[in-house]
């Protein structure tokens, strides 16, 4: 007897469940109205974690489909533009040791790969300046596109900067005011399952028992579902990534019209590196550090050294740091999406995209029924084992480009033991050719650009012999694409409004809806 795959339980909430709950009912918004029912189960008693304040670009599209106003999502999340990060000291730790990973790729990215053009001929630029606006953007303070640009459209290329801790209620309201989201304040006592150990309810303490088809599980650290019911086990990655503790704080501003940063600010330190993002009513600050590199006061003392005047009076709470991810994300009729599937540093703000692609692979790939179910499972598996991967690479790429041998965290760092073997192949071929999407980045489900390594391997001074190339007859090309990027350089620092001045806007006006 086929079994229909209508009922999705959702346990947990945070930016994890009610994103996952809000994709889902978006994507099947028609059959809501029917026999398809999304429930989220959430404990009254579990506080949200809530440090993840870095999103990526892809979460434009993912509200837009979802269809919540990016105006309210300003106005209630406290939430400011993101147009890449600035890498500090990671290189040498001289103090003008800097470079940027904007959001822009490269100007004619999909014609030409500059990287050849720019080795030959860097005119005294970095490679972030030669072949995109946005460093000089970030450089100047300024916003990425203006008041009257549409809700979710850019000049340049942006993601933003967010309160995780008002990001999980403002998403609960659209999702169950708007899509038809069911939601159920209860704590979970007990996983039942069937014979075969699918999962057929979850016992909770205020609400009874809870049916569902497929289940997700969103419930943090705990896993409780895919962990502890069904015992998928959790797969370290501490032998790559040594940072395994953070220590956050919340920084006010000097005065309520202090210019705002819009782009993430991380500078390295002894063992580990400081995270610095700016809300429209404060910053939050944090080390992320190895434990075997540091102590904690250590860490502490180094991060109220970096905040500077006022630091001791600020208030610190750390949160551990279990780096790596399940071995598999999806058994039986149970899926696994944010902590509960794994975790990594947030170097490169990776937390809430994994969760944006999780969700929209499952809405996507929805099985019909039962019988199918374990055929999407296999393809969900695959892609996201593949992504983690792919994620644990591109943070330890920052790593192991490195000239600094300062302390033992960066001695370390660089020992090619640590070093994944793939990670290992592609810096030997970047040697000889610079990384170009037609080459090593041709999957649908590569998570970073070539661009991204380009920006990274290029920033931190990577070496690439360029002989084999044949640039003359393609630098025409590249002269031409470089005076655009100058111009439209020069244009848009010229036109572009200041950060805080056009937030404020945003929170006076609102934007032009779509």
């Amino acid at each position: 007897m086929v079994r229909p795959v209508r009922n999705i339980v959702i346990v947990g909430g945070g930016t994890a469940g009610w994103l996952t709950a809000g994709v889902i009912a978006a994507r099947h918004k028609g059959r809501m109205a029917g026999d398809f029912t999304v429930t989220l189960v959430e404990s009254p008693n579990v506080q949200i974690i809530g440090v993840g304040e870095g999103t990526w670009p892809t979460l434009r599209t993912t509200l837009r489909k979802m269809g919540v106003s990016e105006t309210d999502l300003f106005r209630e999340c406290d939430a400011a533009f993101k147009q890449g990060a600035k890498f500090a000291k990671w290189t040498t730790g001289a103090e003008d040791d800097a470079y940027y990973h904007p959001l822009m790729l490269p100007h004619g990215f999909s014609d030409l790969n500059l990287v050849p053009h720019w080795l030959n001929d860097q005119q005294g630029r970095s490679f972030c300046d030669a072949v995109s606006p946005q460093g000089a953007i970030c450089d100047a303070g300024l916003a990425p596109k203006l008041i009257t640009t549409p809700e979710y459209d850019a000049v340049a290329n942006y993601a933003y900067h967010l309160d995780a801790g008002k990001f999980a209620p403002f998403l609960q309201k659209h999702c169950t005011t708007t899509l038809g989201v069911r939601h159920v304040l209860a704590d979970v006592t007990r996983v039942n399952r069937a014979e075969d150990g699918d999962i057929v309810s979850v016992s909770t303490e205020q609400a009874g028992d809870i049916a569902g088809d497929l289940f997700v599980d969103c419930t943090g650290f705990a896993a409780l579902l895919l962990g502890k019911a069904l015992g998928v086990p959790f797969r370290d990655c501490s032998d790559v990534l040594f940072c395994d503790a953070a220590l956050a704080v919340q920084v006010p501003f000097d005065s309520p019209d202090a210019a705002l940063a819009s782009h993430t600010i991380s500078t390295a330190q002894s063992a580990g590196w400081i995270w610095d993002i700016g809300l429209p009513t404060r910053r939050g600050v944090g080390y992320v550090y190895s434990t075997a590199h540091s102590d904690d006061e250590s860490a502490e003392r180094e991060l109220r050294a970096y905040i500077g005047p006022g630091a001791e009076a600020l208030s610190v709470r750390k949160i551990p740091i279990r780096g790596g991810h399940r071995e598999t994300f999806w058994k039986r009729n149970c899926v696994a999406v944010g902590l509960a599937a794994g975790f990594l540093e947030p170097l490169e703000a990776s937390a809430i995209v994994l969760i944006e692609l999780s969700a929209k692979l499952i809405a996507e790939q929805m099985p019909a029924n039962r019988e199918v179910m374990d055929i999407v499972a296999r393809r969900f598996n695959e892609t996201t084992l593949y992504r983690w991967g792919r994620i644990i690479d591109f943070l330890k790429l920052h790593y192991v480009l490195t000239r600094r041998r300062d302390t033992d965290f960066w001695i370390d760092n660089v020992d090619p033991a640590t070093i994944p073997e793939r990670l290992q192949n592609l810096l030997h071929l970047w040697k000889y050719q610079p990384p170009w999407f037609f080459e090593e980045f041709d999957r649908l489900d590569e998570v970073f650009p070539a661009a991204s390594y380009q920006y990274v391997l290029y920033g931190m001074g990577y070496e690439t012999e360029v002989d084999a190339f044949d640039t003359a007859t393609t630098e025409r090309l590249a002269a031409r694409l470089r005076d655009e990027n100058a111009r439209m350089t020069g244009r848009m620092t010229a036109q572009l409004p200041r950060n805080r001045d056009l937030l404020d806007k945003i929170r006076q006006f609102g934007f032009q809806a779509i």
